[in-house]
C-alpha cells in the first residue's frame, strides 16, 4: 500500500503531490498536512494497524508516510512509547477522577522531540539526502543529533547560544555540528532555512517540515491503544482531554493530526479535547486563541521555559484549531506556577523541564476555573526531562543545607 498521497495547505487547502513541494504551501506559506491513503487504512483493523512487535512509535506503521526504517537495534528504532502512569494522589488534591502523566522524558534523547527527528530522519534517508539541519533551542536539536547519529547521519544544528549546556552538551556528544547563534530561536530557524537551501541540506525545523508533525502525531496513537485496551476512558459524554504545553505549536498540532488521521481513517469515534498551556511570557498563539482569530502576533518572547519560547510561532495557525476544533481551550500561567509544577511532578517521580511542567500548570489552572470536566480522564504531557534543564529545576526547590559530618548535626538539623 502506497500511504504517503501527497499534502494539503493547512490556510487554503490546495493539494500537492507528494514530489511537488517539500516544506511549505509555495502560494501562502502554509503548513502543509501529509494526507494518507484512509480509504485504504479503513479497510485495516486495529490489530492490523498496531505492530505489536514493535515496542517504539513504529508500531504504528502503517499510519506513517515513511517506509520500515530497517533491523538496527539503535535508539533510533526506541522513539516513543513512553509510560503513562496514573497518580490517584494528585487527581484527589485537584478534585478531578482520573489523571495520568505521559513522561515523554523516557524518550532516548529525553524530549517529546525525539518522535519528530525519528520520522524526518526516516525521510531523509528515503529521499536521499546526506545532512539533515534544524533550529533548536536544545531538544530538537539533540533528537535530530542523536537519531542522525544512530543510523550514521550527518546533523548540523542551529542554537541560540543562551540554549541550557546540559542541551548543548547532547549536540555535541552525539557528534552534531553545531553552530552557537548570537540570537534567539527565531534568529536560528531562519538561518536554518537560509543554509538548508543554499548547501541543499534538508531542514527538519519544526512546523517547516510537515512530516515533524507526522512523527509527533504516534503520541496521539500510544492513547488510542490505551483507549482500545480500557485503560483509558474515553466516550462521546466524558472525551479525554489532554493537557499540552504549546512553544512553536507543532507538538499540539501534531497530537491533533493523529487524531484527525484515526477519525479519517474510522477507528475513532470522537476526538479527545485538547488543551494548549503558555507561559505568559510567550502566550503568541493563546493570545490569538483568546482573541478569537487566527492571525499569529509575535511577542517578545521572556519565560524561564526555554523549550517553548518563541515570538513567532511557526505552526500557530494549526496550534490554534486543535483547541478550538476539539472543544479545548488555551491557558496562560507565569513562571512561578512552571517552578511549582517541576516541583509536584518531582513528587511523583517524574523530573520535568519547565516546558513540560508548564503542561500540569495549566491543568491546575483549567481545574482551578472550572474549564474541565471532572468526570473525564485526563492526561498531562511531560515534553522533557529535567536534566535538560538543571539552572531551573534548581529554583524549584529550596537549597540542601551544608552540615559537619556528625551525627549531631543530623539531629540538630531534624
Amino acid at each position: 500500500m502506497t500511504k504517503f498521497t501527497g499534502y494539503v495547505c493547512s490556510l487554503c487547502g490546495r493539494v500537492y503531490a507528494p514530489d511537488e513541494v517539500t516544506y511549505t504551501c509555495p502560494i501562502d506559506g502554509g503548513n502543509l498536512d501529509v494526507s494518507l491513503d484512509y480509504d485504504a487504512l479503513r479497510r485495516l483493523s486495529p490489530e492490523q494497524i498496531i505492530q505489536h512487535q514493535e515496542n517504539s512509535l513504529w508500531r504504528y506503521l502503517p499510519l506513517l508516510p515513511v517506509e520500515h526504517p530497517g533491523g538496527e537495534h539503535t535508539p533510533f528504532r526506541a522513539a516513543g512509547w513512553t509510560p503513562l502512569f496514573r497518580t490517584d494522589r494528585l487527581a484527589n488534591e485537584l478534585g478531578i477522577k482520573s489523571l495520568w502523566i505521559k513522561d515523554e522524558s523516557r524518550n532516548p534523547t529525553a524530549s517529546f522531540k525525539d518522535r519528530a527527528s525519528a520520522v524526518v530522519v526516516a525521510r531523509a534517508r528515503e529521499i536521499g539526502a546526506e545532512v539533515v539541519t534544524t533550529a533548536s533551542t536544545g531538544n530538537a536539536g539533540a533528537a535530530l543529533a542523536g537519531m542522525a547519529a544512530a543510523i550514521g547521519h550527518k546533523a548540523v544544528i542551529f542554537a541560540p547560544k543562551t540554549a541550557p549546556p546540559a542541551k548543548i552538551a547532547q549536540l555535541l556528544v552525539f557528534g552534531a555540528r553545531v553552530i552557537l547563534v548570537n540570537g534567539n530561536y527565531d534568529a536560528a530557524f531562519d538561518l536554518t532555512i537560509e543554509a538548508a537551501q543554499e548547501f541543499g541540506w534538508y531542514c527538519r525545523n519544526t512546523g517547516y517540515n510537515p512530516f515533524t508533525a507526522e512523527g509527533k502525531k504516534t503520541a496521539a496513537f500510544e492513547l488510542w491503544e490505551k483507549i482500545l485496551k480500557g485503560e483509558l476512558r474515553h466516550t462521546p459524554e466524558n472525551p479525554l482531554q489532554i493537557f499540552v504545553s504549546v512553544g512553536d505549536g507543532n507538538i499540539i498540532s501534531g497530537i491533533h493530526k493523529g487524531f484527525r488521521d484515526l477519525l479519517s481513517a474510522g477507528h475513532l469515534e470522537v476526538m479527545p479535547r485538547i488543551f494548549g498551556v503558555q507561559s505568559e511570557g510567550s502566550a503568541a498563539v493563546a493570545n490569538a486563541f483568546f482573541a478569537g482569530t487566527e492571525k499569529i502576533t509575535p511577542v517578545q518572547a521572556a519565560t524561564l521555559a526555554d523549550s517553548i519560547s518563541v515570538d513567532l510561532p511557526r505552526d500557530g495557525v494549526r496550534a490554534i484549531r486543535a483547541a478550538r476544533d476539539t472543544g479545548g481551550a488555551y491557558l496562560t500561567v507565569p513562571d512561578g506556577a512552571i517552578l511549582t509544577a517541576i516541583a509536584v511532578l518531582g513528587s511523583l517521580g517524574i523530573f520535568a523541564e519547565p516546558a513540560g511542567a508548564t503542561a500540569y500548570a495549566g491543568l491546575v489552572k483549567a481545574v482551578n476555573s472550572g474549564m474541565v470536566n471532572g468526570e473525564s480522564t485526563t492526561v498531562v504531557i511531560n515534553t522533557g526531562s529535567g536534566l535538560k534543564d538543571i539552572r531551573a529545576a534548581m529554583q524549584a526547590v529550596p537549597e540542601a543545607p551544608v552540615i559537619e559530618p556528625s551525627l549531631s548535626e543530623v539531629k540538630k538539623l531534624l
